[in-house]
């Protein structure tokens, strides 16, 4: 289908402005697709990021630096850490250097779980199924340009 068709609109005032339009209903389409991926596990895209974050470190970090590193910039950290402390998958350690700090690190229930996701990665690759690595590859090079333009 057609975004005209998909959002029930005709006419757009240029060019600009449907791409602008196509890129909040894609990222939304997209969005509720991976949510539905992550309702399985019973985590939410953020917490999700969270931890892919401690896992790639391979160290702890504080909550600055995981939020720093994080691909929603507007999440508020500390409570989706506090979430994922509640559910056994990070904990929290007093930071060695400086005592006033904590140390977020992932435990082996947050790895064992980023485990069982990684195997659902078919599943999230369908999302684009409909793309070749070249129209993806040309699609990154758009989205890049686009958010160093501003």
């Amino acid at each position: 289908m057609t975004l005209e068709k998909d959002i029930n609109q005709q006419k757009f005032r240029n060019e600009h402005q449907k791409s602008v339009i196509n890129l909040i209903y894609t990222f939304n389409w997209v969005n509720e697709k991976i949510d539905r991926i992550f309702e399985q596990f019973e985590i939410t895209q953020q917490q999700f990021n969270i931890l892919r974050i401690l896992r790639g470190a391979g160290e702890p970090l504080s909550t600055l630096q995981i939020r720093q590193r994080m691909l929603d910039k507007m999440s508020d950290t500390s409570r989706i850490v506090d979430r994922l402390i509640k559910k056994g998958l990070v904990k929290k350690n007093v930071c060695k250097s400086d005592r006033r700090l904590v140390d977020v690190l992932i435990t082996p229930r947050g790895k064992k779980l980023l485990a069982k996701i990684d195997a659902q990665n078919n599943e999230m690759d369908a999302v684009f199924k409909n793309l070749t690595a070249a129209d993806a590859k040309n699609l990154n090079i758009l989205l890049d340009k686009i958010r160093n333009s501003g």
